[in-house]
């Protein structure tokens, strides 16, 4: 598991401001919302990370947030206080109930097989009602991936500070995965400056890959454009998959 997920998972606000998800989760319900037929009430979250989406999906939604990293779930317990919270993997975890919704958001990209991938799809349509819809967003697609760099991060209330540099970039095009260097600065309360290197291993699959294991699922499956105010129209795409009635 990636340093910032498990020991290193207290820095995450400062990495990633909930605030700045307010777009993307609106864009994100609206989609969802279009695609179910009939009440879209109850969301499924699986792999739901420190909660910045579900901080603001909570405001139109009753939400059950997953995640495997219970570091990471802390944060988003703290966060999202009124959410339901589950430890459990979005390959294998059984909830034994059927949900209106269910989003997989960023999180699917640790997944770096098309059996890891069919199996995040056949947890998503067991706990999808029929008539419900599912969405997932990967953030590369082979057809789009390029390599590149990007840096950030936040100053804290107490004292602590984070910057990052992340290095995207596909060492080995023939295989399924890319990865991401991550150069952490954790700035201590007591002013003390430290440097962390963090690697993420993440699938890179094509356009209809996803489709072709989205549908093997149970579901019928559409691509749309990711509309946002601040990405490159065309560079980002997500899957909006509905489960037929019976």
């Amino acid at each position: 598991m990636p340093l910032l997920y498990d020991e290193l998972a207290d820095w995450w606000p400062l990495l990633s401001r909930p605030e700045d998800y307010a777009e993307e989760a609106r864009f994100f319900g609206d989609r969802l919302r279009e695609a179910c037929r009939g009440e879209a009430r109850t969301l499924l979250e699986l792999g739901s990370g420190g909660g910045n989406n579900a901080s603001h999906l909570k405001e139109r939604f009753e939400l059950t947030l997953v995640d495997q990293a219970p570091a990471m779930l802390a944060v988003s317990e703290k966060l999202n206080p009124e959410c339901q919270h589950r430890p459990g993997d979005m390959r294998s975890i059984r909830l034994d109930r059927k949900f209106d919704l269910v989003f997989i958001h960023d999180a699917i990209a640790y997944l770096t097989s098309e059996d890891e991938l069919r199996q995040a799809f056949d947890t998503a349509f067991l706990h999808c009602r029929p008539g419900g819809a599912a969405l997932f967003a990967p953030d590369h697609l082979r057809e789009t991936f390029e390599s590149g760099t990007e840096s950030g991060g936040h100053d804290g209330d107490d004292g602590r500070a984070l910057r990052y540099l992340a290095w995207t970039r596909d060492p080995d095009p023939s295989d399924s995965t890319y990865t991401v260097d991550y150069a952490y600065l954790l700035q201590d309360a007591d002013g003390a400056v430290r440097t962390v290197h963090d690697r993420h291993l993440e699938g890179l699959f094509s356009r209809s890959t996803w489709r072709r294991q989205i549908e093997a699922a149970g579901f019928e499956v559409r691509s749309l454009q990711f509309d946002h105010s601040e990405v490159e129209p065309g560079s980002y795409e997500i899957f909006v998959a509905s489960r037929p009635d019976p």
